[in-house]
């Protein structure tokens, strides 16, 4: 037989017990009472006791049921219990007890009004989401920067702006700094540990809310923004690049194209191969086939001419690629494109941090007590990771005598010259980043005695800082020409 695991009293004695503070039910005893989770069957019947009165109860006969509606009841609770009506207001309540702390009150007052909005730039529109309090206010999608102005212009409430961080954002961040707004630039390589593209599903829609969010909750993984000077450098070093590979294509097929027809062209530098196509013989047909891509090369000789021009006065401005030429194989270009990436030293703690940043280290899949490296990681800049290998490579062929060149030689004996050639690129980046950060120049005895990675400012005399210059200076204007005036 199932019977209830406790009694009830009438309604007038569990409000009378309410007031009191004490619950009006009864209880098991015995085995019964073990975590109350059913009746003690004896005998075929549940046996049950009731638990004893409290001693604060006020002493008296149990009272009788009252048969008057709940709301009068309740309106005569109070008086059961000794207590006056106006003692249980809820106006009362309401006053003298607090629903939170005054710290969280006052917490809660000086909250920053600032907005909280994310933008997920893409190549035909903008999809913007802002959010308060965990809920979304707004959402809109636009086609250009110009069309934000409704939603992010100088005369709107000032916002806490998140932006991946992307070749596109770099404008828009200036644009949006002019109109008022505090600007986040979020790392795009751990944007998935925010949520984005959780659940197989990945929208502009669905990334700007979750950007949003996680901006409001505190929880943006911060990208560096870059000084605009570094920023333009890093522009006319893209320009630059772009023109020399086309150069570089338009000479692989002259070649391709001379070879098929059963000529070959000598081998020469890209700056000469023009001269070298046009004192070379070849006949009528094949000298009216490659004569276009010659022209092109022409101008393309004109346009590397004027960035390079350009890149000279960039440079200029810049005295930490004036040192960092002092490297044995590291060329202008390679010593801006250094510096337009890493821009700031002082970001960096160690050398190895540096390397890493470059995607110079080795990647690892360790677990269980078992390490497993591999390849390099190849994150980060691409292009300055290639132009640090092809120094590598330079120091290897030309500059064999120098204390990197030893050691890399030494390494490639025991795993191979392109071990060796990456192994010497990750080192060039830590002493390229320890020279600029102590303001030094080059030089090979300290590198033959200790590593890159923990170098110490040592003073060096202004003599040999000096030859120094002057040997990087004479580089410079070897391969480029002086500098042109402004």
């Amino acid at each position: 037989m199932q019977c209830p695991s406790a009694l009830r009293w009438d309604e007038a004695a569990d409000a009378n017990a309410t007031a009191r503070g004490t619950e009006g039910t009864e209880e098991p005893e015995g085995e019964a009472a073990v975590g109350c989770r059913g009746p003690r069957h004896y005998q075929g019947q549940a046996r049950f006791t009731r638990r004893k009165r409290p001693l604060t109860e006020p002493a008296g006969p149990r009272p009788q049921a009252i048969t008057q509606p709940p709301k009068e009841a309740a309106a005569q609770q109070p008086q059961a219990c000794g207590l006056k009506k106006a003692d249980l207001s809820l106006k009362d309540m309401a006053s003298s007890t607090p629903t939170r702390s005054e710290t969280q009150t006052r917490g809660a007052s000086e909250r920053s009004a600032m907005r909280s909005v994310a933008l997920d730039v893409g190549v035909r529109q903008i999809a913007l989401c802002e959010v308060k309090d965990g809920q979304v206010l707004e959402r809109a999608t636009v086609r250009s920067v110009s069309a934000l102005e409704k939603y992010l212009g100088p005369n709107t409430p000032k916002a806490h702006v998140a932006i991946e961080a992307c070749r596109d954002a770099w404008a828009l961040h200036d644009r949006l700094q002019q109109w008022g707004h505090e600007v986040v630039m979020v790392d795009t390589t751990r944007v998935r540990q925010l949520g984005v593209g959780q659940h197989g599903r990945k929208t502009d829609r669905i990334d700007a809310q979750t950007l949003a969010l996680a901006l409001e909750r505190g929880h943006i993984p911060k990208a560096h923004v870059r000084s605009p000077h570094r920023r333009q450098l890093r522009l006319h070093l893209s320009v630059r690049r772009a023109l020399v590979e086309t150069r570089a294509q338009y000479i692989t097929t002259t070649r391709g194209l001379a070879r098929a027809r059963g000529e070959q062209l000598g081998s020469s530098s890209s700056q000469k191969f023009l001269q070298l196509l046009q004192q070379t013989p070849l006949e009528e047909s094949t000298r009216g086939m490659v004569e276009p891509l010659g022209q092109v090369l022409e101008k393309l000789n004109e346009q590397i001419a004027q960035v390079e021009a350009k890149l000279l006065q960039l440079c200029e401005q810049e005295p930490a690629i004036d040192r960092l030429t002092t490297v044995p194989g590291i060329s202008l270009i390679t010593a801006a494109a250094f510096v337009s990436v890493i821009d700031d030293a002082r970001r960096f703690r160690y050398a190895h941090q540096v390397e890493s940043y470059l995607g110079l280290v080795p990647s690892e899949n360790s677990s269980g007590g078992r390490r497993r490296v591999g390849s390099i990681t190849k994150q980060g800049n691409s292009y300055l990771r290639a132009l640090l290998v092809q120094a590598s490579w330079r120091i290897l062929r030309i500059d064999s005598e120098d204390p990197l060149a030893k050691w890399a030689l030494h390494l490639a004996s025991r795993r191979g010259k392109r071990v060796a050639v990456v192994a010497l690129a990750r080192r060039l980046a830590g002493l390229l980043w320890a020279m600029w950060r102590d303001q030094t120049v080059y030089e090979p005895g300290r590198v033959g005695m200790q590593s890159a990675r923990g170098l110490e400012r040592q003073a060096q005399s202004v003599e040999l800082q000096a030859e120094a210059m002057a040997r990087a200076a004479r580089k410079v204007r070897h391969k480029y020409g002086p500098v042109p005036a402004e």
